[in-house]
């Protein structure tokens, strides 16, 4: 059994926890993976999120459904008193904080204790599956265990995928409508703003105009041919969300 596994199945037999980690012939690295292969639902999946606090140093794990994505301004709201954020985490840090590798981050077993926070949205399940410490590594329990598992509170701190596809078309359609002037002659080339200022932490980019940080900060001081090319660029990557 793999040291990871082993630190798991530790804390569980400690708590007297009825589900030891069990082992799937194919890697679950994924939420979906996961589901897939236990034949449960995608929400079911408690997949752990780590970030990166930015003035300490301090990894926060977010245990939230399969089916939800972490809101890192609820998260921040919650964990960053001084007003600094939090970021996500590369695999070194992941690793050196939890002692697990990504894909198989499980909400118990860290070799360094971590700030928690469980979403609310498991508890729409009567039992849920958790990473086991290892990529083939699982292990079941019922939601209302994991707060008492890791001593965390349960909060509101994601979104729903659908939700958030249906606000992503929005913001397509908007900033399409605005564009529409941009190839007209001039001097004066209209800013893909919507005043949606959100930058995702996957893409970089930000949730309403589709720029990144770099490009929002140096938009001003481009002249009329370097912003409509940017305008270009910005239709390319909305065609590819669409895609």
């Amino acid at each position: 059994m793999p040291e990871g596994v082993q630190r798991v199945a530790a804390v569980l037999r400690e708590c007297g926890h009825p589900h030891m980690p069990v082992m799937l012939d194919d890697a679950a690295r994924t939420a979906q993976q996961a589901a897939d292969a236990l034949g449960v639902r995608l929400g079911q999946i408690a997949k752990s999120i780590i970030f990166r606090r930015k003035s300490d140093d301090a990894a926060v794990l977010v245990v939230t459904s399969g089916d939800r994505r972490v809101d890192e301004r609820k998260v921040e709201a919650l964990v960053c008193t001084d007003g600094k954020r939090v970021g996500r985490a590369d695999a070194d840090f992941v690793k050196s904080k939890t002692g697990f590798s990504i894909g198989g981050v499980s909400p118990v077993g860290h070799i360094n204790q971590a700030v928690v926070l469980v979403d609310l949205s498991l508890m729409r399940f009567d039992e849920v599956w958790a990473a086991a410490g290892h990529p083939h590594a699982v292990f079941k329990l019922m939601p209302q265990e994991l707060e008492l598992l890791t001593g965390a509170p349960v909060v509101d701190v994601a979104v729903d995928l659908g939700e958030e596809a249906i606000a992503r078309e929005q913001a397509v359609a908007r900033v399409t409508e605005r564009g529409r002037t941009v190839e007209a002659a001039g001097d004066v080339v209209p800013s893909p703003c919507i005043s949606v200022c959100r930058v995702n932490a996957d893409s970089g980019l930000c949730e309403g105009c589709f720029r990144t940080l770099g490009e929002i900060s140096a938009w001003a001081r481009s002249g009329p041919e370097a912003q409509r090319e940017l305008w270009r660029t910005i239709g390319q990557r909305m065609a590819a969300v669409r895609a």
